[in-house]
């Protein structure tokens, strides 16, 4: 017997019984790994063999060059009468197994039933090792198994892949049940999926446009995605949505989709118009990002899913770190431009188009903001906007509201000969909104602020203010309501409060240059004379011609004591509302001591009593 020497670590540093070099494990990675194979091969081989392997390799051809370079699969192994393919998504992997499936169907046509090819699909997502030549690990069994339980013409997923689709979207399903698969220690829960028909792929029913209640635009947001494969960039893509979503579902005039809606879309190459139509959005907001350091830079995309076009899109650059902010200014900004681009667009086509050519959500939101500028030709083009959907939602209690609204409006911008009647008009048609729709917080909130004008029952006009806010606290326009009371009759302390408060719940307002001068209004009432005009001349960068806001910058001016732009403002005043009078501007609110220093201004610098 020869005595063997030990293998210690200086005979292998000698190169005496050295062990075969082994090549290091391949990396591990998180891959969809799709089964698929012939079903009853060998019977179909045995009887036709030639025949067989001739319709193969036409699969493997159209496999190969066709469905699995759309489906970003590739080919790891062809195994004579099946094949292995892996993926990086679950979507790819079942698009690819549907695809696949109707390879044999027009031959099949013309077959007889035993002489016909059927394909079984696997498909299971897991942590593979995975080289430039096969991959490795248990979860490839896995899906082989789940294959072998798939019926001809099935595809059985398990729950790593349902996990990853979108019911509805990406596939219909059945939930198989638990199974009990050879060589593998606990049950596997397995769903068979069918593509999507065209019948469960349809828009869901849409609420009839004489039955509309909501005239709000709606938006998606779908995830913004990242230029870069590397797994730390994808939270800023979801801060992104989630801080997008947040500030525009704080806006009065969107309708914004739920974020558990919108990321069924992520990863995925939809079109505009598919995403709208699922999720019922008439525009939609997404893009992309990419980081350089501590700096991202976004590329966001508006489009109106209706007409098929971009109406806005910008880069805009800012920190990493400011997205984990309460207050973001990179996505205050990307709102702001959104939401202000969405708004043009609806108003341009109501400006141009004839009323019968659009749908009440654009007639709603241009005329809301059509009446809040301040010419006599928008606030005209804003009661036939607001009348056409009164005459088209006859029982919806929201188009009468802001008709009463616009009675407001007229003698607020000084267009009306008779302020009480109008403020009265503006009373009877509140009521009317009322009528359908007792809580309707908007509507008392404007019947409120009539009646607050009018003086002539300061204490109903107050409760039915206070009842609005109470009914829905997250009104922006109760609360600016309940400023303009306290300014006028109650504690102009509290005014402040209550219009910060509007600010805050509507901060992307497109009517926010009359938030900004209510807020100057309650800062004048007490006293804050500097943030005052800081307000207004933030109001007037918005809305130059607004006359509420030019009448409190000058009040604001004199009492500041700054003379000379007090006199430059006045003659503004003169040139936009030459028929104002002090007795004019005091019929309506004469005993409101904020209006008694308006009208002692006034008349201090000359205006006719």
């Amino acid at each position: 017997m020869i005595a063997r020497q030990p293998v210690t670590a200086s005979t292998l540093q000698e190169g005496q019984d050295k062990p075969p070099s082994m090549p290091p494990l391949p990396q591990q990675r998180h891959k969809v790994v799709l089964v698929i194979d012939l079903v009853e091969s060998v019977r179909l081989m045995a009887a036709n063999e030639a025949a067989v392997v001739n319709q193969w390799r036409g699969f493997m051809h159209h496999a190969t060059t066709q469905v699995l370079p759309a489906c970003r699969g590739r080919l790891v192994k062809s195994l004579g009468d099946g094949m292995l393919v892996e993926f990086d998504q679950p979507t790819d992997g079942v698009r690819a197994a549907f695809a696949l499936h109707q390879y044999f169907a027009p031959l099949n046509q013309s077959l007889p039933p035993a002489q016909q090819l059927h394909l079984r699909a696997g498909l299971n997502a897991t942590n593979l090792y995975v080289d430039e030549n096969d991959v490795y690990g248990h979860g490839v069994n896995l899906a082989a198994r789940v294959a072998d339980l798939a019926a001809p013409g099935e595809t059985l997923v398990t729950s790593s892949v349902f996990d990853g689709i979108v019911v509805g979207v990406d596939a219909e399903v059945e939930d198989r049940g638990e199974s009990y698969l050879k060589h593998w220690p606990e049950p596997v829960r397995t769903w068979q999926l069918y593509p999507v028909s065209s019948a469960s792929a349809a828009v869901r029913p849409r609420v009839p446009e004489a039955a509309a209640t909501d005239f709000r635009p709606s938006i998606a947001v779908v995830p913004f995605e990242t230029r870069s494969h590397a797994a730390e960039q994808f939270v800023i893509g979801e801060l992104i949505a989630d801080g997008v979503i947040a500030q525009l579902a704080r806006s009065q005039n969107l309708r914004v989709i739920s974020r558990l809606s919108t990321t069924a879309f992520r990863g995925r190459q939809s079109s505009t118009d598919e995403i709208g139509q699922r999720l019922d959005a008439t525009f939609v907001l997404g893009g992309s990002y990419v980081t350089y350091g501590d700096k991202v830079v976004i590329m966001a995309e508006l489009s109106d899913r209706k007409r098929g076009e971009v109406i806005w899109a910008d880069r805009l650059t800012g920190d990493t770190r400011d997205l984990l902010e309460a207050q973001s200014q990179l996505l205050d900004a990307l709102c702001v431009a959104c939401a202000k681009a969405l708004l043009n667009d609806v108003v341009q086509r109501t400006l141009v188009l004839p009323v019968p050519q659009l749908d009440s959500n654009a007639l709603m939101l241009g005329g809301i903001t059509l009446m809040h500028r301040s010419t006599p030709r928008d606030l005209q083009r804003s009661l036939q906007l607001i009348e056409a959907v009164v005459e088209r939602h006859k029982r919806v209690a929201t188009p009468w509201a802001w008709l009463a609204k616009w009675h407001i409006m007229q003698v607020v911008q000084g267009l009306s000969g008779e302020p009480a009647r109008d403020f009265q008009r503006a009373i009877d048609t509140a009521d009317r909104a009322l009528d359908l729709e007792p809580s309707s917080s908007l509507a008392m909130a404007i019947k409120g602020h009539a009646l607050c004008h009018l003086g002539e029952d300061v204490d109903a006009s107050h409760r039915l203010l206070q009842e609005a806010t109470q009914s829905n606290p997250n009104d922006p326009m109760a609360w600016l309501y309940n400023s303009v009371w306290s300014t006028m009759w109650g504690n102009a302390e509290d005014s402040v409060i209550e219009t910060e408060n509007a600010l805050h719940l509507s901060p992307l307002d497109p009517q926010k240059y009359y938030f900004e001068m209510m807020l100057a209004t309650s800062c004048l009432a007490v006293g804050q004379m500097q943030r005052a005009i800081d307000l207004c001349v933030s109001s007037l960068k918005k809305n130059r011609y607004h006359l509420p806001t030019i009448r409190t910058l000058l009040i604001a001016q004199y009492e500041a004591d700054a003379k000379e732009e007090a006199v430059s403002t006045f003659n503004l005043l003169r040139t936009l509302q030459p028929d104002l009078t002090v007795s004019k501007y005091l019929s309506s609110g004469n005993q409101s001591p904020l209006r008694r220093r308006g009208a002692k201004v006034f008349s201090a610098l000359g205006m006719p009593n």
